[in-house]
Order: C-alpha cells, then structure tokens, then sequence
C-alpha cells in the first residue's frame, strides 16, 4: 500500500478504508476541550458530569453491549460510594486506597449479583437486580458506620499518591479527568475486543452463540462484574468529590436515572451515555434555580427525545453521518 493511498483513505485495490486521521483529530479535541474546561465552567459542576458519565458508561456496557438490563447499579455506585468515604474519613487511608477499597467492594457485589441475575433473563433479570439493589439501601440505611440517614459527611480529600493535594479544585478535576479517561478506555477497549464482539452476539442471538461452543454465563457475568466495578469506580470518586455519601446514591431512583442518561445519550454507543450524563447533569442544575419541578421537566424533554431520536441523540446523528457517508 503506497504513503498516497494510505492518505485518500484507499487500498491498493482501490477499496475505501477508514477515515483515521478525522477521528483522531476529533478525540484530541474532545481532549483539549476537556482540558481546558474548568477554566470556563464550575470546576465541581464538570466533575459530578465525569463521575456520572463513567457510571453511566459503567451500565451502557452491561445494557448496550450485552443486553441485560439492570434495575439495581446504584447498589456498585453507592456502596463504593459509602466504602470510600469510611475508608477515607474513619480508617484514614489516602485517596488512592480509599478508591481501591471502594472498587473492591463494587467488584465482590457484582460478583455474587451477578452469579445470582445471569441465570435468569429478561424482566426476571432486571427485578432480580432491583431486588438485590434494595437490600444494599437498606443496609445503607441500618448499619452503624454508614450514618443512617444522615450519610457520611465531611470526607478529606487526601493527597493523591502523598503528592497531589486534592483539595485544590483543579488538582481533584484532573485527577477526576484521568479516572474518567481510564475507565472509558477500558471500557473502549473491552467494547472492541473479542470479548466485546462475543458479547454482541449474545444480545443479538443467545441461542446461536450458545450453539458456537460460547459459554454465554460465564460472559455475562464477566460482563456483569465489569460494569460493577467501573460503577464502584465513579462512586468512590463522587464520593471523593462531594466529600459525603448518602442514602441517595442507593437508591432505586438513581438506578433509573442512569437508565435515562443511558437511553437519552444513545444506548449501544460509546459516547451516548457520556452526552446524556451531561445533558441530565446540565438539565439538574439549570432547574434547579427555578421553580420548575425538575423531575417533572426531565421526564417530559426525555419522553421528547425518546419520540423524536429513537437511537439516542448519539445514536442518531451516528446513523445520519452514515447514511450521507
């Protein structure tokens, strides 16, 4: 293949290949873009969009790519969320072992969560899952070291690594961008894998999968325990952010709302969950100052979207670009 070839975006048999150079200018972009923005916007309003973009990415892997559709993530979200903030505030650890301590706990419930919804499909899967989920609330609500009610609040900081003090706005941003960055690459990387392809198969087609020697559970709990540690992942970092955990990142409503930055993003996409995070983030904090009903105006600009983008704003303009192409 010639340097020439390579360029116009041709083989040497005259066949089209993609466009690489576009795509990698793009995500510079939305590097630089994410770089540079705390110097125009709140610095903790970007990071609570990061930390539920990573969530919401955390469940579009289990839900988008695998088809199981879980009613019970704020169970990871949460109890990392909790676990971090004890660790952090109570046993003192640094940031960085108060996160693993957090991520640890998500993955172990994902784990047993897992083994116990994959062998069931469907709405029986995603009742299991809800069912799971409210015990941890409960939990939440009742043991000693999680505050009842009142959560645990005034969480430190910390110095990341004894060296990066993250009581500074920026110094936290960045490091909440590089979690972020992490988790989404992880999850790129799975997506485009060959774990990832046999994944898209069982939510194609289970049965053919099964019939191609694939052993379909042990996939989907892989699948399983993967979304449930990078949900555990954004929660510690919430946590972290917000310095408190409460009984609010448990409950049953925040299962649904990363169900609806989910499908408002653009379910099965990898950017889609990070735009619907941002929209719902961005929705939150705008009516807020109003005296509108949040809840009420949220749900009907998602009825609209739902109506008008069937695939997801991303989803949509994704299938427009390539209808043109």
């Amino acid at each position: 293949m010639s340097t020439q070839s390579t360029v116009h975006g041709r083989s040497g048999l005259g066949t089209p290949t993609p466009a690489v150079i576009p795509g990698a200018v793009l995500w510079a972009a939305a590097l630089l873009l994410a770089v540079l923005a705390p110097f125009a916007l709140y610095p903790v309003f970007l990071m609570k969009v990061l930390c539920f973009a990573l969530f919401a990415c955390a469940f579009n892997l289990l839900i988008g790519f695998a088809g199981l559709m879980s009613f019970g993530h704020a169970a990871f979200f949460g109890g990392a969320a909790y676990v971090t903030a004890h660790a952090a505030k109570v046993w003192a650890l640094p940031p960085e072992f108060a996160i693993l301590a957090g991520v640890g706990t998500a993955t172990l419930l994902g784990l047993v969560f897992g083994a116990l919804a994959i062998r069931r499909q469907g709405i029986y899967f995603a009742m299991i899952t809800l069912a799971l989920s409210q015990m941890v609330f409960f939990l939440a609500l009742q043991l000693p070291f999680t505050g009842g009610e009142d959560g645990i609040q005034g969480v430190p900081r910390g110095r990341l690594f004894g060296l990066v003090d993250l009581t500074d706005p920026l110094a936290m941003y960045y490091a909440v961008l590089a979690l972020f960055l992490s988790g989404f690459l992880v999850i790129r990387r799975a997506v485009h894998s060959p774990f990832g392809q046999v994944l898209k198969a069982i939510r194609e087609n289970e049965p053919r999968a099964v019939s191609l020697g694939y052993r379909t559970e042990r996939y989907k709990l892989l699948a399983f325990v993967l979304s449930a540690s990078l949900a555990g992942l954004a929660g510690s970092v919430k946590a972290l952010v917000f310095q408190l955990a409460t009984l609010t990142d448990v409950t049953w409503q925040m299962s649904g709302e990363v169900v609806l930055m989910t499908l408002l993003g653009g379910m099965g996409t990898l950017l889609g969950p990070v735009v619907g995070a941002a929209l719902v983030v961005a929705l939150e904090s705008y009516l807020a100052e109003t005296s509108l009903p949040v809840p009420v105006v949220i749900g009907a600009i998602f009825v609209f979207c739902v109506l008008l983008f069937r695939k997801g704003i991303v989803g949509e303009i994704a299938g427009i670009l390539k209808r043109r192409a």
